[in-house]
């Protein structure tokens, strides 16, 4: 058991131990909390950077390969139309990962340590398996994806390129033990791989800019078509991950500030600007997805292309220069690359959060990756090469179908004066919050109820 109660520093938005029913035990992350020094200027440019790179880490998440299967075939099969999800899906992550931010800056609390310290120990603890489940869908998300990338550049079988992944764990710790500041860095860095890319392929693609502006506008079709519904709440459970927001929550509090409420309300600015702009790059990262298949593919009759491997195949001939699907490649592989850290950090936190456990962290990895393993390598055996798109669909709406279960108590925590003193949401952004929340719910119930009845 973990026990790190000496010396914690208290939360700055009502009195320490008000609205909660258990005291705080333990710093979330201890070994990167408050590690990150905020220079005492007043330059807003010098603070700001350093208050950048959470928000990139967060954004890591927020184009995984999980997003790249449904945006392939969201764009295949139904053009710019899902584009409208997509906003929809980002401004609603910009929003919930503010909040995630300023629970974990005021309190002092990461999500899971707050639903800890709020709930009974038997809501807590299903909370706790649903969270797992997410996080494992997500991870298998990722193993695929990587499996697929190498594959596509090197030809190694989908099986071998699923079990390689588990060496991940090795550079992840390396880069983590570094220090925060080298793990930022480099997430940063392949995402700006992953964009540059997608840059070049939509110059290639040349996309109808009347088209995308039109698929920005949401349409009625999207509720009465089942197909269509399950693959935009695929898009909402790949963009708006209920494990982001633990993460979120938590890394939002390796900068050191001071416990004022000046200081507070300023990190809780800098955070929010960090995460709203590296959502914007996330956007534009699954938005070139849907765009890219939508021109390349549903403009020239291949609309059933939902296969990673098929689009793969088929950008190069489609748009006339031989490196196209290289690049697509690539991308492919920096994203399940970069994810890898999201998942074993968000594992962690959980596990920390909500049991007061802790475990090594190669362990705690390598666990992890070996439940997300296990499932990859059984269906390539059993269905062969062409179900990993299936799978990675499917992932995301187990993803979506958790949301509801991290984001009301996020709401509710974050609405809640005792527990957030005057940080707590104003009353036009409670309603904006729990309208959102309301949406997820009923996107999600609706999508069982025509799974089973439909």
């Amino acid at each position: 058991m973990h026990d790190s109660s000496s010396s914690l520093p208290r939360g700055v938005g009502a009195p320490a131990g008000a609205g909660w029913n258990h005291p705080r035990t333990a710093l979330s992350l201890p070994e990167v909390h408050g590690t990150v020094p905020v220079p005492q200027t007043r330059s807003f440019w010098k603070k700001l950077l350093a208050f950048v790179g959470p928000g990139f880490v967060v954004a890591v998440g927020y184009m995984d390969p999980g997003n790249w299967a449904t945006d392939l075939q969201g764009g295949a099969s139904y053009g710019y139309t899902l584009l409208s999800v997509i906003l929809l899906s980002s401004v609603m992550a910009m929003f919930l990962q503010h909040l995630a931010a300023k629970l974990g800056i005021v309190t002092g609390r990461d999500l899971a340590q707050a639903c800890r310290d709020h709930y009974s120990k038997p809501v807590a603890i299903f909370l706790w398996l649903l969270c797992e489940v997410a996080i494992a869908a997500c991870d298998l998300a990722e193993v695929v994806g990587m499996a697929i990338g190498l594959q596509l550049l090197f030809g190694i079988p989908l099986v071998w390129g699923c079990l390689i992944t588990c060496l991940d764990v090795m550079m992840v710790l390396y880069l983590q033990n570094k220090g925060f500041r080298y793990l930022e860095a480099f997430i940063m860095a392949l995402i700006g791989t992953i964009g540059l890319c997608f840059a070049i392929e939509l110059w290639l693609a040349k996309p109808s800019l009347v088209g995308v502006l039109a698929g920005f506008a949401p349409s009625p079709e999207i509720l009465r078509n089942r197909e269509m519904l399950y693959i935009s709440i695929g898009i909402i459970g790949a963009t708006v991950m209920p494990h982001n927001l633990y993460l979120h929550s938590s890394i939002a509090q390796t900068r050191r500030i001071e416990p004022t409420p000046q200081a507070t309300r300023e990190a809780i600015r800098f955070a929010t600007i960090d995460s709203t702009v590296a959502l914007f790059g996330a956007t534009f990262v699954n938005g070139a997805i849907l765009i890219l298949a939508a021109t390349a593919f549903h403009t020239s009759g291949h609309r059933d292309v939902a296969n990673i491997q098929d689009a793969y195949q088929l950008l190069s001939p489609l748009l006339g220069v031989g490196f196209a699907g290289a690049l697509f490649a690539v991308a492919l592989l920096a994203s399940g690359q970069n994810s890898t850290v999201t998942g074993t950090l968000a594992g962690q936190i959980v596990m920390e959060g909500f049991l007061n456990l802790r475990l090594r962290p190669w362990l705690r990895r390598l666990i992890t990756r070996g439940i997300a393993i296990v499932p990859a390598v059984v269906v390539i055996g059993l269905y062969g090469e062409g179900e990993t798109t299936r799978l990675l669909v499917g992932s995301q709406v187990v993803l979506s179908l958790q949301l509801g279960f991290a984001v009301v108590p996020l709401v509710a925590f974050t609405s809640c004066r005792k527990k957030m003193g005057e940080f707590a949401n104003a009353p036009w952004l409670r309603c904006l919050a729990w309208f959102f929340a309301a949406l997820i719910v009923f996107l999600n119930v609706k999508l069982v109820f025509d799974a089973f009845f439909g």
